[in-house]
């Protein structure tokens, strides 16, 4: 194929990503097959009419199922909220398209392995939203580890953390309900740190966890009263991998403070690796070896030798961003339906992130006795 028509249905944050990251892949990367894009679909009308216009898509509607059976489309980014997700998947599949979806897969992991099982059933790609593996400094983490540099690791830490719902008095929304986002922090943040955690250690055993709502209820944005929240703001688990190694991961969505922190450290016997999304330009490594004295960590700053830094930058230290991941992202589904091989995290990978959220909430369910109600 030279080109592949594309869909985009929603236009929210992650919607305007993959709208830009559709723009620019084959910019980037000059890989066949091209995208063509086709259709956008959001609600109203109007509003898809002036997106499409703006995104540069060819037509715009507010029917999912238009953009979903048009002939014209081979491959359909979902970016609706997290209720959406099995429906649409399962329809574009059934209609052979291939998919770009954002994470979590689904409200439910009954419905998570519904889409698998439909996916795999028509044999389409379907790449699932795990951007942060995509990150050129984390990338070359995993070769770190795979080439011995901190010897056998041995222990996994981890957190993501955000305060977009740390004050109390933050408006009750979509997310915090369990029919439309299934999970709370588990589903829209533990699961980019669990994607990271497999890539690096392996498969994952869920020892131990506990998850905690921290308000109990927020207010409307209209002032008309208050509404329970139904998922937890906190969430901590003890894990095995399935190289024995051990880790400990915890999430926050009331962390003051915190814009993005998606951050690790990796533990070996003869050194450690660290990282940090807000710095996401930087990976620390530790090598205990040389003079004592002069043992320390070494700041790696991103360039070109950490493919594909390179194709967006010349130079080192200049930085990588968010939209660049995205655009790896993309060039990564692009692969995956050249039948290239690929880094994209595709449909059985993200079932396996999915089981493992869920295994953390039902683990941790009963132990919240510790709301505030606020």
């Amino acid at each position: 194929m030279k080109d592949v028509g594309v869909a985009l249905i929603g236009t929210g944050f992650m919607g305007k990503a993959h709208a830009l990251a559709w723009r620019t892949v084959h910019a980037v990367f000059g890989n066949d097959p091209r995208p063509r894009l086709e259709t956008l679909c959001d609600v109203p009308r109007e509003k898809a009419e002036t997106l499409a216009a703006q995104f540069g898509f060819a037509r715009a509607t507010d029917d999912w199922r238009e953009a979903i059976t048009d002939a014209r489309v081979d491959v359909v980014s979902i970016t609706t909220p997290n209720k959406m997700h099995a429906e649409l998947v399962i329809e574009a599949a059934r209609a052979g398209k291939h998919i770009w979806c954002e994470k979590p897969l689904a409200v439910s992991l009954d419905d998570a392995r519904k889409m698998a099982a439909e996916v795999e059933k028509a044999g389409v790609v379907a790449v699932i939203g795990y951007n942060y593996v995509q990150n050129p400094a984390f990338l070359h983490a995993v070769e770190l580890l795979r080439a011995g540099a901190i010897g056998r690791p041995i222990h996994f830490r981890g957190f993501v953390d955000e305060d977009y719902q740390a004050d109390p008095q933050s408006p009750w929304s979509w997310r915090c309900l369990g029919d439309e986002a299934g999970l709370g922090v588990l589903g829209d943040m533990t699961c980019h740190l669990v994607s990271l955690a497999r890539r690096l250690m392996g498969e994952i055993e869920v020892l131990a966890a506990d998850i905690q709502t921290v308000h109990a209820s927020r207010p409307l944005a209209d002032g008309s009263g208050r509404a329970a929240v139904e998922n937890e703001d906190i969430a901590s688990a003890l894990l095995r991998f399935s190289s024995g190694a051990r880790g400990v991961i915890s999430s926050s969505r009331v962390a003051w403070g915190r814009k993005n922190r998606l951050s690790f450290e990796v533990h070996g016997e003869r050194g450690m690796l660290s990282f940090d999304q807000e710095r996401m330009n930087e990976l620390l490594l530790y090598q205990a070896e040389g003079a004592p004295a002069e043992q320390g960590f070494k700041t790696i700053l991103s360039g070109p030798a950490h493919p594909p830094y390179g194709l967006f930058n010349p130079a080192p230290g200049h930085s990588m961003g968010f939209q660049d991941q995205k655009t790896i992202e993309a060039g990564a589904v692009i692969d995956a339906i050249a039948g290239r091989e690929s880094r994209a995290v595709l449909m059985n990978e993200a079932l396996a992130i999915e089981q493992t959220i869920h295994e953390i909430a039902a683990a941790g369910k009963g132990r919240d006795a510790d709301s505030s109600g606020a």
